[in-house]
């Protein structure tokens, strides 16, 4: 709700042709920002054509985690109404990492899928915390000691801690100062026994050695770094931003 991100990519040479994120100050309701969606649209050329592929990615809070072996398709609804502030109205779907066995439950916009599909037929759409949980998993797929990911997006970040090549925990943050940042960051790790002298933390997203976050959190965790990125795509940005969407084809 609180800004709109567009990622274009050529298959055949894997380049990224347009990948662009625009930020809003305020969130937006769900008629404003399929008003926004529409501008977008109709402003940008490069989107003005037909795609092979087409893939919606939702990244709000209105989601949850369940182990496959507990989750029942006909429960959704309980997943998620002790942790997020849904109404009887929302379409309420579900992901499925079944690498990991985990179920990412949560509520996208109905009225965005439905200009989506008029606008391009058939297309995919999963969670954020989906593509984040799963690529996390498969590069510390020999990490047996607790590893915490940090992924900073725009006033919001989400924190994935694996163990084992195993789910640990998943939340995301809302945060605007840089303390509300390090206070969920440590409560974190307080709340999992995670000692800040000994876990490693990567830092991922919009996030640089030198800014006001990364100091703070050097301040307090020994052990910090910032991912590089592995991308097999074409792009001129090799650093961790725009991390979950580079990592949604």
């Amino acid at each position: 709700m609180s800004g709109l991100s567009f990622f274009v990519l050529n298959s055949i040479t894997s380049n990224v042709e347009y990948l662009e994120c625009f930020n809003f100050n305020n969130k937006q309701t769900p008629k404003e920002l399929l008003d926004k969606l529409i501008n977008f649209f109709k402003s940008i050329p490069i989107l003005d054509q037909k795609f092979l592929k087409v893939t919606v990615v939702y990244n709000n809070e209105l989601a949850t985690i369940v182990p496959k072996p507990l989750f029942d398709e006909t429960n959704l609804i309980d997943y998620l109404k002790f942790n997020s502030k849904i109404l009887k109205t929302d379409f309420i779907t579900y992901d499925q990492i079944d690498e990991v066995d985990i179920v990412v439950v949560y509520v996208p916009l109905v009225n965005i899928n439905n200009f989506i599909f008029d606008r391009f037929g058939s297309f995919e759409y999963r969670h954020s915390a989906s593509i984040l949980i799963n690529r996390v998993l498969t590069l510390e797929k020999n990490t047996k000691k607790p590893k915490m990911f940090l992924n900073v997006e725009h006033k919001q970040f989400q924190i994935v801690v694996v163990e084992n090549n195993l789910l640990k925990f998943y939340n995301r943050f809302d945060f605007i100062t840089k303390e509300d940042f390090i206070y969920y960051l440590l409560f974190t790790a307080e709340q999992l026994k995670l000692n800040p002298e000994q876990f490693p933390l990567v830092l991922i997203g919009s996030i640089n050695e030198g800014d006001d976050l990364y100091q703070i959190a050097y301040k307090y965790i020994r052990n910090v770094s910032i991912l590089q990125s592995k991308s097999m795509l074409h792009s001129k940005d090799s650093s961790s931003n725009h991390f979950t969407l580079l990592n949604s084809l």
